[in-house]
This record gives C-alpha cells, structure tokens and sequence, in this order.
C-alpha cells in the first residue's frame, strides 16, 4: 500500500490548525478546464453555492464561469453580494415570507413541482424585471450508487415525473431543469440525456433551455471532457436550446486541504488511536455520509503490516467521530501535524459546531506563495446559531 502523496507548494509549518486551506493555482487550473469547455461546448457553466460557498475565491470564480446557482435566499444572497450577479435558483419549495427577495435575488427561478410554479407564476410576471422560470423534471433514471444522493428513488420529492406534465410545457415556463448525477463521467450523463429524451424529448423542442445540473466532475483526472463537448453539442443543435451546467465538486475538487494536529494519543483495547483537534462528523461529515475515507499527505491510508498505526478520532463526544485506521512511516506524537486532501467541496458548507467544537479557520494559500488567512471563528460562531 502507497503513501498518499500529493504534489503542492504550500508550506503547512506557516498554517495553524484547524484549518480549511484553499491553493489558489489549483482553483484557478479548474476553473482554466471549466472555461475551456464552455468556449468549446458553447455552454454556460455555473458554481452551484452547495458545494463550494467560499466566497472570498468569489472574486476569481466569476472571471471564469457563467454565474452562479443556490438552492435558497441566502446562498442567492451571497452571489449577489460577492458576486455581484444574478442567482440561478432552484429550492424543493419557495417560502412565501421569502419570494419577494427571491425574486430580486434571481435571474431564473427553477421551481419543483407544477404547484409551486402555480403559486407564485402569478408574482413572477408582474415582477419589475424579466426572470426564467423553469421546472425540475425526474426522468426516473439515475446511476448514483449511494441511496442518500439519488434524486430519483422511488417517492422522490425532487422534480416532477413525465405523466405529471401534459403534451406541453405550461405558459411561463421555459427550461427543463435535471439533476440526477452525482460525481459521475460524461458517459452516465450521456446514458441520463437517453432516458430524458425518451420522456421529456418533445416538451425539449419547447423550451429555451435545459440546466443538466451538477455532480458532472469534469475536473477529475479521467473524465471524458471531449465527450461531455460532444455532447453539448449535440442537444444545443438538436432542440436549439441554450444549455447550462451546475457543477459544485468539480470546482473545489482537489484544491485544497484541511489541517489538523494530534492531541492525544491513547490505547483501546489493543489499538492505538489518536485524538485530533478536527471532528469527521462536524467538520467533514460526507467522509461518514458517503462514506469515504480521507486521504492524508505522507500516510498510508490503510494499515501496513509493521508500520505504526492509528485510528483517527474527532473532538465531539459522538462514539462514531471516528476514522478507520491509517499507518505512518514513524509513531505518532502529540502535536504532530496531520494534512487531509481534497478538503474544498462539501466540506465547509456542512461544517457544524455540535457540542460547541470550535469551526476550522479558513485560508488561502496565495499563487505567489504566501498564505492568508481569510477567516477565524470563536464563541460568538456557536453562540450565533442557538438562543
């Protein structure tokens, strides 16, 4: 078993810990890709807020991308505030105290079902300026293995199914709006246009746009960009229609890290665990809801026979906030410094401060090799989100 080995210039002896660290070069070679595919597929690509909200790289991101998209008021206040844009915005369900700043918020309004959109079509067209409306379709077909991640199980309340919708697309309506990926290659979203095309390929020709969606991790190593080109293509010449992508992972995808240190070092029951000052289930809660298990720079991320080896636990009280066992070349010592990989997307969107945890700073690790520190968080964080 290798060591996970990762090839960066930040130097993590200027960092404290805890701490979400973003390399800036890394964001900007994503987004480079990400520019490159809406110059050739003739798309727009647009950072969905729910996997990537680091709004002080904001600034970077929309000299890159098409926009941004939320999935409520306040991430669409916050690309309008750093962003200075528009949000494209799709919720389950639209509150009524909430849709008057929706609406000034919004450049286009997905809603989720033929009932919502009822309810509020009526404020949409007396709004003051022009806004898209859209409606979430459920092609019933999807290839994501985790159950939890898969819009499209059986009672799914995401989108609407072909025989909810008749022969056309209601008047105000128009764009078709999916999202049934999840981390995938071009070719499962190739196999997911199919089955929409089955279902829902008339009501295409009506509309103005389609929004695929995000959970296409375009920027991963061995994802098919000249197929996903391809295909764009295809489907903007076919239905003349203008298309839309929402990526999250694929813009924080290997960018950064989180850093933290050994606090303890203990023995239970023949195993040595060590006590770190970062929690799985607060911190980086997808390492447990996926599950997956976090790579760490310098360490195997399994156990080696003669190797020293640990089991990594988190500062909550929680008896799962705990990581399977990892092996280092040397022991374990109180202080160390432990650098998790690819720490960017999901991570501090779901960060949460259960038993009063501290939050992990958040810095950026400069494109001319300095670091700064974006942001600390104490009591008044907890404090804030209770009464």
């Amino acid at each position: 078993m290798s060591k996970t080995q990762v090839a960066t210039s930040v130097d993590f002896s200027q960092i404290p810990t805890p701490c979400f660290v973003l390399e800036e070069k890394l964001l900007r070679k994503n987004l480079e890709l990400l520019k490159y595919v809406q110059v050739q597929a003739g798309c727009n690509i647009i950072l969905a807020l729910k996997g990537f909200s680091m709004y002080s790289a904001f600034g970077l991101i929309k000299n890159y991308l098409a926009g941004a998209t939320s999935s409520s008021l306040n991430e669409a206040r916050l690309i309008n505030e750093f962003m200075h844009q528009k949000a494209h915005i799709y919720s389950p369900a639209y509150l009524e105290r909430e849709f008057d700043e929706i609406m000034l918020c919004s450049s286009h309004i997905t809603f989720n079902s033929l009932s919502q959109f009822d309810k509020f079509k009526h404020r949409v067209a007396n709004h003051s300026e022009k806004i898209s409306c859209g409606i979430r379709i459920n092609p019933q077909y999807s290839e994501v293995a985790t159950e939890m991640y898969d819009p499209c199980v059986p009672g799914s309340r995401l989108g609407i199914t072909r025989d909810q919708i008749g022969d056309t697309l209601p008047e105000g309506i128009e764009g078709i709006h999916f999202h049934t990926l999840c981390e995938n290659n071009s070719d499962v979203l190739e196999r997911t246009i199919e089955a929409i095309e089955l279902r829902f390929g008339d009501l295409l020709h009506q509309a103005k746009w389609i929004n695929m969606g995000g959970g296409h991790l375009i920027t991963r190593d061995d994802y098919d960009v000249e197929r996903l080109i391809g295909l764009i293509k295809r489907i903007r010449e076919k239905y003349n229609i203008e298309v839309t992508l929402e990526p999250g992972s694929a813009i924080g995808w290997r960018t950064g890290y989180l850093t933290a240190s050994v606090q303890d070092i203990m023995e239970s029951q023949g195993i040595k665990v060590a006590v770190i000052d970062v929690s799985f289930a607060a911190h980086m809660p997808d390492t447990l809801e996926m599950p997956y298990k976090p790579r760490i720079h310098g360490v195997y991320s399994d156990p080696v026979p003669g190797k020293p080896t640990y089991r990594l636990g988190g500062m909550t009280c929680l008896a799962g906030d705990f990581m399977g066992d990892y092996s280092f070349d040397e022991p374990l010592e109180v202080g160390d410094t432990l650098v998790f990989d690819d720490m960017m997307h999901y991570t501090m969107v779901k960060t949460t401060t259960f038993n009063g945890v501290g939050l992990p700073s958040i810095g950026i690790w400069k494109e001319n090799n300095t670091f700064e520190l974006v942001r600390e968080y104490g009591y008044e964080s907890f404090k804030d989100r209770l009464s």
